[in-house]
């Protein structure tokens, strides 16, 4: 059941109610000198980004040692000096695109 605001027209009281939407209704047909407001709602939202921990970059790393070449061994893989010197030659005499 949601919290309603209410004001007092007589004594410019503010408070809160508990009440289903027709208690609600009933209520404000019963007392004509009860308005209901409006307030402002409370958005929470998260904070902090999504963590990966070591086991997922490891697996990250597995499957780029797995496909070399791709763009995601490039962003994720750690390539040796000798797979390095490798594709520096490929791409100079144009086996591989540049």
């Amino acid at each position: 059941m949601p919290t309603y605001s209410f004001i007092n027209n007589k004594t410019k009281e503010e408070f809160t109610e508990f009440m289903s939407m027709s208690e609600k209704d009933k209520y404000l047909k019963k007392n004509k000198h009860i308005k209901q407001t409006l307030k402002t709602i409370n958005i929470i939202s998260g904070t902090g980004g999504i963590r990966n921990d070591s086991g997922w970059k490891e697996v990250q790393s597995k499957i780029a040692e797995r496909n070399p070449g791709t763009p995601f061994a490039s962003q994720h893989g750690k390539a040796s000096t000798k797979d390095i010197k490798t594709r520096q030659v490929l791409k100079k005499h144009g086996i591989l695109p540049k």
